[in-house]
């Protein structure tokens, strides 16, 4: 199974990959995103989240 992760420290706080998938990705306490839940969408959801990140910190491991 493929992970998304984030790379938080490029993270600018946009917030669209926790519109796009919001079962998967939260904002963590320091506002920044964060993947809580690998499992929460399907991949196809999770890749057009990653597609969608303006700053591309958003990968697959």
């Amino acid at each position: 199974m493929k992970v998304a992760t984030v790379e938080t420290e490029n993270c600018i706080s946009c917030g669209l990959c926790i519109s796009l998938c919001p079962t998967v990705f939260r904002f963590d306490d320091t506002a920044r995103s964060e993947c809580f839940d690998p499992a929460g969408a399907t991949e196809a959801e999770i890749q057009a989240t990653i597609d969608g990140c303006p700053v591309q910190c958003i990968s697959w491991m």
